[in-house]
């Protein structure tokens, strides 16, 4: 009885406070979509923009404001919202300047960057200020900071300027170790995404890939950073091939690489004398609620719709990554804004490696179509390749960031063979009954045929022709100068346009600009897609798969990627368009 008594009381309390979670979870969210409507701040004159430069960059990231609450282990930084609060930060007459801290930057791609620095170079025409302050400046966001008329280091920080380098990793040995072989279809030279596991180096042909598109970036970078600190692009290549990382921070001074040597509270000051506070708070503001000042304006003028396809192209979404191209998903939605008289043009952002060939096909055709109802302008990121390339080629023009990576027109399929660990290491055999010769077709416990191999690289060589061929009508281009561009090779957004892959070099608004002009826009503004579920559907898996995915990033570091590409090889099926491989700049 006693036992009873105790357990029951144990669920009813359990119940009890079960109940005052969830009362105080719906609570907040019932708060927070009150105030959403009203979020917008008041700015005090003098304001300056302070932009944190720590976290993970992504494209944009959906409201959540119990997240915000609750505080993220690792911030996420949205891309879009850094964009907006900078513009909007120039037409702000209350806006003084921008004050940049830099500390570090995860998932950040040479183009993301560029995309930021963008930003503050058009901001400056404003006549305001932008100060920087590290303690120690990682080399993208220097890259970043170079653009601001005072560069601030800790007397004893670092500065990391040392160049860049992409080391892929190889997975074959391991994989022999353990008794699986890769069996391997391709088409192209250049299509490098197998030899991770099936060579312990790289092939000349994806050296000389990366080498071209490596140095095509790292010269961008020394010219917009050569431009704003009026240091020689030798001499920049000097100070990176001497490791100026060591160098004491004096140095760092003398070498004009920053303005001010001066810990944070004389910062502060600093920011006092520009703006002129002297009394009270200083007046900051960061981006967050600078985008909703933006977004709480009256909408006016014609709809451009600018959607975000960003991540691995999948046939369906069934991973617990939120960053994927669903290709079920986004055909739906491009149906439905051509369908949308009141939408006069989209901008497809694309920031994505590829996947799925099935589904870059399916998108494909929905972009087509689009495009024949609508002026169609492709944004690229930070990656726009194979098939990012292939659901970007049906647009009426392309836009792309000069250090983009995008082309890689190939496709491969590959197929493991575990015949050896499940039957020599594990002990496992297996006997077979098919009523055909080839209904056991795929399985792992057994190589490919002769004769499936045969088809299977038939198959890879259909998908191939069909690519160029889509590539060929999008670009207007002959065949036989697509094929001279693809093979698999990747080309930087700056090469793409000089070899026809792209129509021009600009970032998100040279897009946003280009599709007005095409729909022939007067007075237009832009509206983002697609639209996000609401954050509290699923917000606890999401949060469980969020810290698992941080944890998993800031634990493993440079080795994130390549652990997740061999997970996403398990989830593989059908043939496959993506990027030779995840670049790991290390930069």
């Amino acid at each position: 009885m006693k036992d009873f008594i105790k357990y029951t009381l144990a669920t009813l309390l359990g119940l009890f406070l079960a109940g005052i979670i969830f009362s105080v979870l719906g609570l907040i969210a019932v708060i927070s979509m009150t105030s959403a409507e009203n979020s917008a701040p008041t700015l005090k004159s003098h304001s300056v923009l302070r932009l944190t430069l720590n976290g993970e960059l992504q494209e944009y990231v959906p409201d959540d404001p119990l997240s915000d609450l609750l505080g993220n282990n690792y911030p996420v930084l949205s891309l879009r919202e850094i964009q907006t609060a900078i513009r909007e930060a120039k037409e702000t007459p209350d806006i003084s300047g921008i004050y940049i801290e830099a500390q570090t930057l995860l998932g950040a791609s040479p183009a993301m960057m560029r995309d930021i620095r963008e930003a503050l170079l058009d901001f400056k025409k404003s006549g305001n200020f932008i100060y920087a302050y590290g303690d120690n400046y990682t080399q993208g966001c220097y890259y970043i900071c170079s653009v601001a008329d005072k560069i601030i280091l800790n007397p004893h920080g670092q500065v990391n300027w040392c160049g860049m380098a992409a080391q892929p990793i190889f997975y074959k040995d391991l994989l022999e170790k353990i008794g699986v072989k890769m069996q391997v279809f391709k088409v192209g030279s250049y299509k490098s995404a197998v030899e991770p596991y099936t060579m312990t180096k790289m092939s000349d042909a994806n050296r000389e890939q990366v080498t071209s598109y490596l140095n095509d970036i790292w010269q961008t970078i020394l010219t917009d950073v050569s431009q704003s600190r009026k240091i020689s692009r030798a001499q920049l290549n000097i100070y990176a091939d001497s490791m100026l990382t060591f160098r004491p921070a004096q140095e760092l001074l003398s070498d004009k690489m920053v303005d001010t040597l001066s810990y944070m509270d004389g910062v502060s000051r600093l920011l006092r004398d520009k703006t002129g506070v002297e009394k009270g708070m200083l007046p900051l503001v960061n981006e967050k609620e600078l985008a909703a000042i933006a977004a709480s304006k009256q909408k006016e003028g014609d709809r451009i719709v600018v959607y975000y396809a960003y991540g691995e192209i999948v046939d369906r979404n069934a991973s617990w990554s939120n960053s994927v191209i669903d290709g079920e998903t986004v055909c739906r939605d491009l149906k439905e804004l051509r369908e949308d008289e009141s939408v006069k043009a989209v901008v497809l952002r694309v920031n994505s490696g590829g996947g799925s060939a099935y589904a870059s096909e399916q998108i494909w055709h929905e972009m087509s179509l689009l495009s024949k109802a609508k002026p169609v302008v492709v944004s690229m990121g930070g990656m726009a390749a194979s098939g990012g390339y292939y659901i970007s080629c049906a647009a009426n023009y392309i836009v792309a960031e000069p250090t983009t990576l995008t082309g890689s027109i190939g496709i491969f399929g590959m197929t493991p063979d575990a015949s050896q660990l499940l039957g020599d290491k594990l002990g496992l055999h297996f006997d077979v009954v098919k009523t055909n010769a080839h209904a056991d077709f795929g399985t792992p416990s057994r190589p490919f045929t002769p004769t499936e191999a045969g088809m299977m690289q038939g198959y890879i060589q259909r998908g191939y022709r069909l690519f160029t061929q889509r590539v060929a009508d999008g670009r207007k281009m002959d065949i036989g100068k697509v094929e001279t561009l693809a093979e698999g090779r990747v080309w930087t957004g700056r090469q793409a346009v000089k070899n026809g892959l792209a129509d021009a070099n600009g970032n998100l608004q040279t897009a946003v600009r280009k599709a007005a002009s095409l729909a022939k826009l007067k007075t237009y503004h832009t509206e983002f897609g697609p639209t996000p579920a609401p954050w509290y559907e699923g917000w606890l898996n999401k949060r469980k798969n969020d810290y698992l995915n941080t944890t998993l990033k800031e634990t493993l570091g440079m080795y994130y990627t390549p652990l997740m590409n061999l997970e996403q090889l398990r989830q593989m099926g059908g043939i496959q368009a993506r990027i030779p491989y995840e670049p790991n700049f290390i930069n």
